[in-house]
């Protein structure tokens, strides 16, 4: 009798603690997610704002626009891999804070250097390379650090409203930047980016769960060994590799296309800097659209099926890109963006979440950015391509070119065993955890 009282006390003191404890993760992710709301809409200002001022306010060529764009991000290709080992080895929340702090200060030299008159593409360059720099860092930690928030079976789910926000904020965000160059001149744009870093800390520090202590064994391994364990788990995972070539060749062809956009926008078809913030956006648009749909297909059609119809289903309409002209044939620009941005969310949610479950936590960090360096590493080698392009082809050739190619190469995804499955597994082979601990010396 009183074993059984004891037992039932004991199970009624637990459940306020977990529920508290539940209340809790879920306040802090919607700390992280309006954070990161605010953020996005200022990246999207200033995404806008800073080519704007590179095109309008400092005459760049086409090169250089596209030079800026490569800048911010270089960093992957240069130091995205032992980003992923201190990543691990560091509490996470504290490697936001610190390129939330940065990135505030890069952005206000921009202003401040236009008020003292020394305002020059070099500065642009510059910016765009120290704030790659902190998102090097901070997309590395935040992509590790959403475990900790969110329960493994509930990251689809976080992982959609995140990417649903993003993709809000992507819309709003150059729209709204295109507004501030009409209204006060593309500088304020920059601003207004380096405002919402602030907002995005204050939301962070306010975060009350705990993070779990990174494991003191880590310290005393060598860096070498740490990236060999996390570039040995990409290699060797017949699901990590395949979906790691296919998103460097989708950034590899988008970037290059993307580098001539506004250059595109302003040149040839004539658009006004309000319009080029709207026209820019519209990949956002479709990205709100999939990041909606992106659960619902993957209930549908299955998370491995859902991908290959998102990918292969919606680059096509990438084609209408080139067709744009002025007037009314601005909305076949418009048009071809919305599609693919569709289709680019709903890839991108499903893989996150599978990243994010398959993946074990420990190195989680390390897998993440091995695959971005990959992926991410690309993109200033893509947008230099596509200004190349632009300037000996002309920037509608180029087009042309690069989203011609984009198609093609979405069937990279039909080479691997995603096509073999319905749905994503949970949890990697026994073969490719060992090949990652062997190359770790473990």
């Amino acid at each position: 009798m009183s074993e059984e009282v004891s037992r039932s006390t004991a199970v009624r003191s637990r459940e306020p603690a977990v529920r508290d404890a539940a209340a809790v993760r879920r306040r802090d992710f919607r700390l992280l997610w309006g954070g990161e709301a605010v953020s996005g809409l200022g990246t999207g200002i200033s995404g806008v704002a800073i080519a704007l001022t590179a095109v309008t306010a400092l005459h760049a060529s086409t090169f250089m626009v596209a030079l800026i764009r490569a800048a911010s991000w270089l960093p992957w290709l240069l130091i995205g891999l032992p980003a992923g080992v201190w990543i691990d080895r560091l509490q996470r929340r504290r490697v936001m804070l610190a390129c939330d702090a940065a990135s505030l200060l890069l952005l206000a030299s921009v202003p401040v250097a236009a008020v003292s008159g020394v305002l020059g593409v070099p500065q642009l360059v510059a910016v765009a390379l120290g704030v790659g720099a902190s998102s090097v860092f901070f997309t590395a930690a935040y992509q590790a650090y959403l475990p900790t928030l969110v329960a493994k079976e509930d990251l689809g789910g976080a992982n959609a409203k995140l990417q649903t926000t993003q993709q809000v904020t992507g819309v709003a965000g150059p729209g709204t930047g295109g507004l501030i160059a009409q209204a006060a001149g593309a500088v304020a744009g920059v601003l207004a980016d380096a405002a919402t870093f602030a907002v995005s800390a204050a939301c962070l520090l306010r975060i009350r769960t705990a993070e779990p202590q990174p494991t003191g064994e880590r310290s005393r391994r060598d860096l070498r060994a740490e990236v060999a364990e996390g570039v040995r788990f990409v290699v060797h995972d017949p699901y990590l590799r395949v979906l790691t070539v296919a998103g460097a060749l989708d950034n590899l062809t988008w970037t290059s296309s993307a580098a001539l956009y506004v250059v595109y926008l302003v040149r040839d078809l004539h658009a006004p800097p309000s319009a080029v913030g709207f026209m820019t956006a519209a990949d956002s648009v479709g990205g709100v659209v999939g990041g909606l749909l992106a659960v619902r297909v993957a209930r549908r059609f299955g998370t491995a099926r859902g991908m290959l119809l998102a990918a292969l289903g919606t680059a096509p309409f990438t084609l209408l890109i080139p067709l744009a002209g002025p007037g009314p044939r601005l909305l076949l620009f418009a048009l071809g963006l919305m599609v693919a941005g569709a289709g680019l969310t709903v890839c991108n949610i499903l893989s996150g979440g599978f990243r994010q479950a398959y993946v074990p936590q420990r190195i989680l960090g390390r897998v993440y950015a091995s695959s971005r360096v990959l992926q991410f590493g690309v993109i200033p080698v893509a947008a230099l391509l596509g200004g190349a392009l632009g300037t000996v082809l002309g920037v509608r050739e180029a087009l042309w070119i690069t989203l011609g190619a984009g198609v093609l190469l979405k069937g990279v995804r039909l080479l691997g065993p995603v096509r073999t499955h319905r749905d994503l597994p949970t949890a990697p082979p026994a073969a490719t955890v060992r090949a990652a601990q062997a190359a770790a010396g473990a």
